[in-house]
């Protein structure tokens, strides 16, 4: 897929961040398939499984999703902006069909929310698009935060999941850090 990426100045400004979105959060929510300028359809692809991978490349923050083929072949689907210059972690909430898209300590350890645009009309329909940005914990500081995990709905107590995130520095000695945040759609 390389050749399929802009080209960057370092291999530590590569892909950065994976995350798998099912075909049917996708086709429920008229995902658009930039590639045909129609509705997403998987039997377009008929090798690359039940689901689209979105990566991030660090050197520019954005956002390509993929069918990737048993074959070995590949389609862009989509290219998305990821709201940060730069991106570290991709993961998705499938709970509540968010798209969360992490940057660490170069973008002040900022979170964007992404969600399929459903509003008719809309020139975005169909689109991934920026619903809700989140800047960090005002009690952590602004640290080499370069992995995020989301714990599922199954998890809720008091309305609240798990937050994790891997500090790529381990500051103070700690690696992984721990919050919680509300189970419901956060916009």
């Amino acid at each position: 897929m390389t050749s399929n990426l802009p080209t960057v100045s370092s291999t530590n400004l590569g892909l950065e961040a994976i995350a798998w979105v099912p075909d049917s959060y996708l086709q429920a929510n008229g995902f658009r398939d930039e590639s045909t300028n129609q509705p997403y359809n998987p039997a377009n692809y008929p090798l690359h499984g039940t689901g689209l991978f979105f990566v991030g490349l660090e050197a520019n923050g954005q956002i390509y999703a993929y069918a990737l083929n048993s074959d070995s072949t590949y389609t862009r689907i989509a290219t998305i902006a990821s709201g940060n210059t730069k991106i570290m972690d991709l993961s998705f909430d499938r709970d509540n069909g968010t798209l969360w898209a992490y940057c660490d300590n170069n973008c002040s350890n900022r979170s964007t929310l992404l969600a399929i645009d459903t509003t008719i009309g809309s020139p975005t329909l169909g689109k991934f698009i920026i619903s809700k940005g989140y800047e960090r914990p005002s009690s952590m500081p602004n640290i080499n935060n370069e992995g995020i995990a989301i714990a599922p709905n199954s998890e809720c107590a008091s309305n609240l999941k798990q937050f994790f995130w891997a500090d790529d520095s381990e500051t103070s000695g700690h690696a992984i850090r721990r919050g919680t945040i509300p189970c419901e759609r956060l916009f």
